[in-house]
């Protein structure tokens, strides 16, 4: 059933979005081409695809070490977004932009940035034992707000035509691209290589194991002598680093500067992939990309059909519900019992 769960998910999802496309009054059968198969028949649609799945796999990875352990950390979301601001910083105000250091320093200060943010949660629930998920969720606002504040003022682009964003970022600052014509790059061998050492830590690793224990049986791995506090820092700090290396993959990818729309809701979606990838790795990568084509499905459908891209969303919450409802079936079933007669 834990491999089933996510499969029930997915098809009551489409039933009842079937459903609702008919109260539209809309073909159930044409729209739910024109959202998840239409977007995959040219180049341009599987290279946006792929675009729009490798941040979500890179954070769901990040995110799957600490869920495992029981540490919530639903703010990866902001987290993203301090990546993106910090890699900025250093694309456009470091003196040696035409040095080939220039992509690997953006890289580095998008870790810091995102595990720097997540380190705030980190120790206050080591510290004071608070609530990882309301820290996390309040932080995200802090950080869209002091996104807001820097691309409106300080750092707004003073040959932009007054729109909030910077300037753009120079070449040595952006990742290459595969094909000129599409927008998919290089970015995507980082989002490999976090995938791989995912499985390798969570699957092959005593460290992963003991974290395993820890959100398991919390009692088992306190008389096994397993540190709580360690699996506190040590998720949240993975998942801070891959959600700032994820925002800085977007500045210097597809983006190329900074701009309130750094993200479309990547860090919260991303939590849907980790448990639709039952917090596995290679599950991860598939749920990744189920998730990336609702996103462009949503686009699809606003262009074909003339339906809104936050149709998207519908989706997402539906899938989300049908998979928490479907986990039910891991632990429990159903029975019959035979009534007695008093």
């Amino acid at each position: 059933m834990a491999l089933a769960a996510p499969l029930i998910a997915t098809g009551l999802t489409i039933v009842i979005s079937s459903i609702f496309f008919l109260t539209l009054g809309l073909n159930p059968f044409l729209t739910l081409y024109t959202f998840f198969v239409e977007p995959l028949t040219t180049k341009n649609g599987l290279s946006e695809w792929l675009l729009k799945a490798s941040p979500l796999i890179l954070i769901a990875c990040g995110l799957s070490i600490g869920f495992r352990a029981n540490v919530w950390n639903i703010g990866a979301e902001g987290q993203l977004i301090m990546g993106a601001i910090t890699a900025t910083g250093v694309g456009l105000f470091l003196p040696f932009q035409e040095s080939g250091l220039l992509l690997p320093l953006m890289a580095v200060a998008g870790v810091i940035g995102g595990m720097a943010w997540a380190a705030i949660p980190a120790f206050l629930r080591d510290r004071m034992n608070t609530n990882e998920i309301l820290v996390t969720l309040m932080l995200t606002y802090i950080a869209a707000l002091i996104l807001s504040w820097l691309v409106h003022g300080p750092w707004r682009d003073p040959e932009g035509f007054n729109f909030p964003q910077t300037a753009l970022l120079p070449n040595q600052g952006m990742f290459g691209v595969f094909d000129y014509a599409y927008r998919l790059n290089t970015s995507i061998f980082i989002t490999v290589v976090v995938v791989v050492l995912t499985w390798v830590f969570t699957e092959r690793s005593f460290l992963g194991y003991k974290m395993s224990v820890g959100g398991a049986a919390p009692s088992a791995a306190r008389f096994a002598g397993f540190s709580s506090s360690a699996s506190i820092w040590i998720g949240l700090l993975a998942s801070g680093a891959a959600a700032g290396l994820a925002g800085m993959m977007e500045v210097a990818g597809p983006l190329g500067q900074l701009s309130p729309q750094i993200s479309p809701g990547y860090g919260f979606a991303a939590i849907i992939v980790a448990f639709i990838g039952r917090l596995n790795a290679i599950g991860i990568v598939l749920g990744g990309l189920l998730l990336s084509l609702l996103y462009l499905g949503g686009e699809t459908v606003q262009l074909s059909l003339g339906l809104p891209s936050s149709i998207a969303l519908i989706f997402q919450g539906m899938l989300l519900f049908f998979l928490l409802a479907s986990n039910f079936l891991i632990n429990f079933r159903f029975r019959k019992i035979a009534m007695r007669a008093h």
